[in-house]
């Protein structure tokens, strides 16, 4: 009777608006999937060998699954959590052994009709493990220990999935460091990342282009004295060095310029190799004032500025011998380098041709001309927004992207009034974990971001997509509830 009774109190304390949000995503998400495979020759819904009755199917499975964790104990998801991510990072390894070839992926475990996507069902346990570890007494991220061992609770699950050939799905990873930023890690470490994103796509879309002296290549050259520049920002930001940073900077805007003129109008030579010079004495002289004075912070600069210059001079390995040639068409077709209509880019090219058909209003349910004529290739799974933006038009996409937001921020608010630091820490997993998937989902329908293949939360195909971001909504409420009760 008394755990019947706290069960009854939870679902009293189970935040509705959250569930109705859910329901109201999953509800609209079929009815995107159902446009986008309608069949004038088969309108049979309950027929489960069509794509829109398996999702029916999947629809049901999730809404069991929620059930079923709103009446699990409340401690369940902290006491197990250290082992089901033992036994799922065994299983990560163990799926590119045993899955099916499917369009170069080895992510999907064929278990008799079902396929089923491991790398799914690692975000949540991930993004429990994370909460658990935060948890302890002792935990704080500026201990160089707790922020190595998060670190490698992200990196472990990410490494394994990319090693499936399933980048976007391990690219998602990266979003719980977003979370750490929530609980204390220094934004140096944010401040690196955005960098290190500005340095790549520099370095390569404008790694082909020659200055006007024909030797200099402009995107290394830009990106040097980026370094130098945000290393004197660094140094100025620290009280007492400023003068430091302004010697450096003058010296280098003085040289580069300089420099550029002489290559310029006298002797063509490779600016790029003496701002490289520059860059490396900066950094000696940075490591000789910071160990003379003992004052970590010019070294922590020397770090960033070193690291830079690696990274710099790696993106060229990287994208040319680490990647695979269709990412690579994928990245040039967003950065402008290439066009490609009728191969990587004919994706997006379609999508865009469908969102932009539908116009304010849209054409109206099922009345879809790119969509019913199945130019836009995966339509119903990572592609499902192009269906909403040809049929419902602006206001319909408008309305999707609304309802995200609302969830975002819902989900924000109670990740806020969690009382244990476990609550919260998950409760932010979430909210980085779905607002990643939009953000890139959305974004590569219009052709923001490179196609890397991710669904959108509750609207995309499938049956593990679904499942997985349904575990990780209603593990939280479950959590939320609990805290609520005491």
């Amino acid at each position: 009777m008394e755990h019947t009774r706290g069960n009854i109190n939870v679902f009293q304390h189970i935040d509705w608006i959250t569930v109705l949000l859910y329901v109201v995503m999953i509800a609209l998400g079929w009815l995107c999937i159902y446009g986008a495979s309608y069949d004038f020759t088969d309108i049979d819904i309950w027929n489960f060998n069509t794509r829109i009755g398996k999702q029916l199917v999947w629809i049901g499975c999730a809404l069991v699954l929620a059930l079923i964790i709103l009446l699990l104990e409340k401690d369940i998801f902290f006491n197990f959590s250290s082992i089901m991510y033992v036994g799922m990072i065994l299983l990560l390894a163990v799926t590119p052994f045993v899955a099916n070839d499917i369009k170069g992926s080895y992510s999907w475990i064929t278990l008799g009709p079902v396929s089923v996507q491991p790398a799914e069902f690692a975000k949540f346990i991930t993004a429990l493990t994370i909460a658990r570890y935060a948890e302890f007494y002792e935990f704080s991220m500026k201990n160089r220990r707790n922020m190595l061992t998060m670190c490698l609770i992200i990196l472990v699950p990410m490494s394994l999935i990319v090693f499936q050939h399933e980048t976007g799905s391990a690219l998602v990873f990266l979003s719980f460091f977003l979370v750490l930023y929530r609980e204390g890690l220094s934004g140096s470490f944010l401040l690196a990342g955005f960098c290190a994103i500005v340095y790549f796509i520099v370095g390569v879309r404008y790694g082909e282009n020659v200055m006007a002296d024909g030797v200099t290549i402009v995107g290394r050259y830009a990106v040097l004295l980026s370094v130098i520049f945000l290393a004197c920002l660094q140094l100025a930001y620290y009280k007492g060095i400023r003068n430091e940073a302004k010697w450096i900077m003058g010296l280098a805007v003085g040289l580069s310029i300089s420099l550029t003129l002489l290559s310029i109008h006298a002797i063509p030579f490779d600016v790029s190799l003496a701002l490289l010079i520059v860059c490396v004495c900066m950094i000696i002289a940075l490591l000789c004032i910071g160990i003379h004075r003992r004052v970590s912070s010019y070294l922590y600069i020397a770090f960033f500025a070193f690291c830079s210059l690696v990274f710099l001079y790696s993106v060229d390995y990287v994208f040319d011998n680490v990647l695979e040639s269709h990412q690579q068409v994928r990245i040039k077709v967003v950065l402008g380098m290439e066009e490609d209509l009728a191969g990587a880019g004919y994706n997006v090219n379609q999508s865009k041709i469908a969102i932009g058909s539908g116009g304010f209003w849209g054409k109206g349910f099922l009345n879809g001309t790119q969509t019913k004529l199945k130019y836009v290739p995966e339509q119903d799974t990572d592609f499902i927004f192009c269906t909403m933006g040809e049929e419902q038009g602006f206001l319909g996409s408008s309305a999707v992207i609304i309802l995200f937001v609302i969830l975002i921020i819902r989900l924000q608010v109670l990740a806020e009034r969690q009382r244990t630091r476990f609550g919260r820490v998950y409760g932010y997993c979430v909210i980085c974990i779905l607002f990643f998937h939009v953000f890139v989902n959305i974004g590569m329908v219009l052709g923001l971001v490179p196609v890397i293949g991710i669904p959108l939360p509750f609207y995309s195909y499938g049956g593990s997509s679904l499942w997985g971001f349904t575990i990780l909504l209603f593990v939280f409420l479950r959590i939320d509830a609990s805290n609520q009760l005491h």
